[in-house]
């Protein structure tokens, strides 16, 4: 079976069943003085798969994360990570995981090539420790304290350190915050290789092109809930990847239509113009696009419940 590219089904979150799964979460709940945080949150993650949980802060996500990680413990629900509860892992379990916390590692005395063999110690069957340092892009940095590092190259030893016990499982939280624009496409290399070796990622990022580039599959979360899981190609369904046709009148009136044949429409409003009108663009919504919608749409249905109650 094709697991990163699970069939019917992953609308509520929940793949098929048969389906070999590295994340299984049921009705998960996390409670904070009367308030969910986490509300009723069913998701699978398919081994093999990348996966992007999308949302703005204060959506659930890191939350949902540090459930899944152990590091948080869950109000109700069920979780089963790599085939264990994470309120019950052991050391055995933590060692089959891959973390990069959103916030940079802290200044050390050691240098980045001493860090990241001390914490290869840790595991079974780390990487090369300069493979690793290779492929964040630190072999210019591997005798210097890490204390002395930017805050950018500080968040690539984090990296570095998430991936050199050769994890199953790989937590990245913001991984690439401070990175220039071409270290985000090495590193992006880097977690192709890491998919085609077998790892499943768990992805949370702002980068909208970066859930593009990485996600099989991507869900967004708010207010503790998913409304739409799905491959991040199809995520807000069809008619949120209607192609959109802009164009200005004479008169200055801005005009705007959404159609599945938007050729047709240009040729249409150019005849009609006796040539090209001002402003005249084709517009495919993207990711960014369709999770702003999502976004929109979900606040708007809130204050409706909101309005209702009152």
């Amino acid at each position: 079976m094709d697991t990163t590219a699970p069939g019917p089904g992953t609308k509520a979150g929940r793949l098929p069943s048969g389906t070999d799964v590295a994340v299984r979460i049921r009705g998960l709940r996390k409670v904070y003085g009367g308030v969910a945080a986490v509300d009723g949150l069913d998701l699978d993650i398919a081994r093999g798969e990348t996966f992007a949980l999308l949302g703005p802060n204060g959506a659930g996500k890191s939350t949902t994360v540090e459930i899944l990680e152990g590091y948080r413990l869950r109000t109700d629900g069920e979780v089963q990570v790599l085939g264990v509860d994470p309120a019950r892992g052991d050391l055995d379990w933590k060692a089959r995981l891959g973390i990069v916390l959103q916030s940079a590692t802290e200044s050390g005395v050691h240098t980045v090539r001493e860090q990241l063999a001390h914490f290869a110690g840790f595991y079974p069957d780390p990487r090369d420790v300069d493979e690793v340092i290779a492929a964040v892009g630190l072999e210019a940095k591997a005798r210097t304290r890490v204390s002395r590092l930017s805050g950018g190259q500080r968040r690539r030893v984090d990296v570095a350190l998430g991936i050199i016990g050769r994890p199953e499982l790989l937590f990245l939280d913001e991984p690439t915050t401070g990175f220039d624009p071409e270290a985000r496409r090495e590193f992006w290399k880097l977690i192709r290789s890491m998919k085609a070796e077998g790892t499943t990622i768990l992805l949370t990022t702002h980068y909208l092109d970066e859930a593009a580039q990485l996600g099989d599959r991507a869900g967004v979360i708010l207010g503790g809930r998913l409304v739409d899981v799905g491959r991040v190609d199809e995520l807000g369904g069809a008619e949120a990847r209607v192609p959109i046709v802009r164009w200005r009148e004479p008169d200055g009136t801005p005009r705007e239509v959404r159609t599945e044949r938007p050729a047709e429409l240009v040729a249409s409003v150019v005849a009609e113009h006796g040539g090209e009108p001002d402003a005249l663009e084709v517009i495919r919504p993207s990711l960014e696009d369709i999770y702003l919608r999502l976004v929109h749409a979900a606040g708007a249905d809130a204050h409706d419940d909101e309005e209702a109650l009152a």
